[in-house]
């Protein structure tokens, strides 16, 4: 009998060092999870997805999880691909409109607006780690007619991060061999925070965003600032250290 419930815990820990994504809450935007059985449909949809993928999910599985039959789902989307058309959109477009308001909010100088850019687009992927994951990681099983929107609404903010670069080179605030090349990375190690992130990390948001802002400054040669956040708090790492040593272990995903 003991030797059972060995392994059964055994099973349980691997099982959880094998998650897709640290986060185990799914967030969607205010004004979608108040959606009566359409905005459950798409919480537990992006449960799903984030956790096992887009390709291990049924809609039966959904519905189950909803409590309704499956005829109720396709009262409401077209097929399963509608379902992650939407939460593609939604994700992106809430993506975008943050970062555009953020720049907007600046001085102008492209340091202040590579600040704000990297500031709000940290902030969402760890506000909203699940929708991130699903919104960029699913996005190549969307069609090219139902992923249109959210293709577009992509490229708007790779354009505008593109544009605060090139921007800070040709008055050299900046100094990278290749500007491309510098949008990929600082886009890119964005992305990750999403898989790794949740509410219980030794780091705060805050914390992780300033961290993030100092890389993407360090990236295009700009002396790096002291983050908002921690000007704000400067117990924040004190706060930090002080947590138990179990949420100061930082562990990846293997996925």
């Amino acid at each position: 009998m003991e030797k059972c419930v060995n392994l059964s815990v055994a099973s349980h820990r691997a099982q959880e060092s094998n998650r897709r994504l640290a986060a185990r809450t799914a967030h969607l935007l205010p004004e979608t999870e108040g959606h009566g059985t359409q905005g459950r449909v798409l919480k537990v949809a992006l449960t799903m997805f984030a956790e096992r993928g887009y390709a291990a999910t049924s809609v039966r599985d959904i519905a189950a999880a909803v409590g309704v039959k499956g005829a109720t789902i396709y009262a409401h989307y077209a097929s399963k691909e509608h379902i992650l058309a939407e939460l593609c959109r939604i994700g992106h477009d809430a993506h975008y409109r943050g970062l555009r308001t953020a720049v907007l909010g600046t001085s102008g100088r492209p340091v202040d607006q590579l600040i704000a850019y990297v500031q709000a687009h940290v902030g969402f992927h760890t506000t909203y780690p699940m929708l991130a994951v699903v919104a960029n990681s699913e996005l190549h099983a969307l069609s090219k007619e139902l992923g249109a929107s959210t293709f577009l609404l992509r490229r708007q903010s790779v354009e505008l991060l593109r544009e605060i670069v090139e921007r800070g080179v040709h008055d050299h605030t900046f100094h990278v061999p290749d500007v491309w090349l510098a949008v990929a990375a600082i886009g890119g190690m964005g992305l990750r925070v999403a898989y790794w992130f949740s509410a219980d990390h030794a780091l705060s948001a805050a914390q992780v965003a300033d961290g993030y802002t100092e890389f993407a400054l360090r990236l295009v040669g700009t002396p790096p600032r002291r983050g908002t956040a921690q000007a704000a708090d400067p117990e924040a790492d004190s706060v930090a250290q002080r947590r138990p040593r179990r949420q100061q272990k930082h562990e990846f995903p293997d996925r």
